[in-house]
């Protein structure tokens, strides 16, 4: 059995005409995780026993010949900040390296629903903080293309775990482009649905306004069978809305996409891009324009203030929901001495100990933009900007159906070169923040190169991003699998 090409569609057709087992499929990607992951290093836990008797389930209906949903049987990583009961759900931090699950996420009992095969957590930027995998408190994630490069991040994990052949799909969470940047990183499609879409019940929280949970998959198809299973409004999250999605996400017409105008923003083709993302860009918008489709210039004028007003929003919600998060009422944090300490002692003990970096470089900044006398100098205004950013991408959407833009101003960056400079780190994401901020869907995709064989920057994955309307899921994913068959 060949890992490397088994997307979900040909698992679900190997598995319905009986060519394979899913309890073998499943043995065979725990043998090769054992020996992969070693130096990948993926996962932060693997759970063959559960995953195993979920395989035999699969094969079960299939001997019954039951019907088959397409996720039946098939082998998924998930994010650590995603929760499975009883299972582990770190985040990333040592303040819950104890902690497991008391209730399954929204999403996990609709893939339970459908059959799927949960192998394991995956690694993350702690508390989805980051966008190399290097934020993580228990080890770094290294791409499959390059160990000596990040895979991008905070689902970092989850993206090599794709791209690795270690897992047929994955989750993962988006609040500024966690999921885009490392699938542009990794070579893998990723999907950051429409906020609100998919229910946030059961996800460890990172910036609640800004937070959506999607896929990572080896083709667009499998990204709207995914979605498509885990959509849906859902009474424990507020937030989601009942949207009906089906066969138009992977079934597209050919005559429907012609019909679609792409808009290309001045604001994210200037200084800054690294020469073979720009080459890149070039070729992709070429193989576009084969299939018929028209482009027209755009501007998005507020994206320059995105990053800045980014870094108030979100810190402020981490801030806020990082409060309930002590290293007691959880999971108590090992290797700290309690004995005789006061409460907010321990608790200043605990937090020290427990979160990174990263972490409380956030939950300080946030707490100053909260606090009395800068609320209105800094927080307020940053949500008087967003709604500016939002506005930007309504009025170009009353030109244009989809927006083209790169997935990130760099090729994958080798480990260490952006550590010291926050910055540096934060402007990996300049190009995927603005979606979060207007709560749009946006899909980052592999390009595929035809100008010869690649060699040294060259041959490292780069991905480009189309950002449709909201709930238009279908528009990009649409344009996506045409682009794929040309590029077959």
């Amino acid at each position: 059995m060949h890992l490397h090409d088994l997307t979900i569609k040909k698992f679900h057709e190997g598995l319905k005409n009986k060519e394979f087992s899913a309890f073998d499929v499943a043995k065979t990607f725990f043998d090769y995780i054992e020996t992969r992951d070693q130096e990948v290093g993926a996962y932060l836990s693997v759970h063959k026993d559960q995953a195993l008797k979920q395989a035999e389930l699969a094969d079960i209906k299939v001997a019954k010949n039951e019907p088959l949903e397409w996720l039946t049987g098939v082998p998924m990583a998930i994010k650590d900040n995603i929760l499975i009961q009883g299972l582990p759900a770190t985040a990333g931090s040592k303040i819950l390296e104890n902690y497991k699950a008391a209730y399954d996420a929204t999403v996990i009992t609709r893939l339970k629903s459908a059959g799927a095969v949960f192998l394991g957590k995956t690694n993350l930027d702690e508390f989805a903080m980051g966008s190399s995998t290097e934020n993580s408190a228990f080890k770094k994630t290294r791409n499959p293309h390059d160990l000596e490069r990040v895979p991008g991040g905070s689902s970092g994990g989850s993206a090599a775990a794709v791209a690795g052949h270690m897992a047929v799909a994955a989750l993962g969470s988006d609040t500024g482009g966690s999921i885009r940047q490392p699938a542009g990183f990794c070579g893998v499609v990723g999907l950051k649905p429409t906020y609100g879409s998919v229910s946030r019940h059961g996800l460890i929280a990172m910036a609640s306004s800004l937070d959506q949970i999607g896929p990572f998959t080896k083709t667009v198809e499998d990204a709207a069978l995914v979605f498509q299973s885990i959509a849906g409004r859902e009474q424990f999250d507020a937030t989601s809305v009942e949207k009906a999605y089906g066969e138009e996400l992977w079934n597209p017409k050919l005559e429907d996409i012609k019909k679609l105008k792409i808009g290309i923003p001045e604001e994210y083709f200037g200084p800054g891009l690294e020469p073979e993302v720009v080459k890149v860009m070039e070729e992709v918008m070429a193989s576009l324009k084969s299939l018929g489709i028209e482009f027209k210039e755009i501007s998005l004028p507020h994206t320059k203030y995105a990053l800045s007003c980014y870094y108030i929003i979100m810190p402020a919600e981490v801030s806020s929901n990082l409060a309930r998060i002590d290293g007691i009422r959880y999971a108590p944090v090992s290797g700290v001495e309690r004995d005789g300490l006061k409460l907010e002692e321990l608790y200043r003990k605990i937090r020290s100990h427990g979160y990174g970096p990263e972490t409380k470089r956030r939950i300080i900044l946030g707490t100053y933009v909260l606090s009395s006398g800068y609320y209105d100098a800094y927080y307020a205004k940053a949500q008087k900007v967003r709604r500016l950013i939002a506005e930007d991408f309504e009025k170009a959407f009353k030109e244009v159906d989809v927006i083209f833009t790169p997935v990130s101003p760099t090729v994958p960056f080798k480990f260490g070169e952006k550590v010291s400079d926050p910055l540096a780190m934060y402007l990996s994401d300049i190009f995927t923040i603005p979606v979060n901020m207007a709560g749009l869907p946006a899909i980052s995709i592999p390009a595929k190169i035809k100008s010869g064989p690649p060699s040294g920057r060259a041959s490292l994955p780069v991905g480009f991003q189309l950002i449709g309307k909201h709930w238009r899921e279908q528009d990009i994913l649409g344009i996506g699998q045409f682009y794929e068959k040309l590029s077959a």
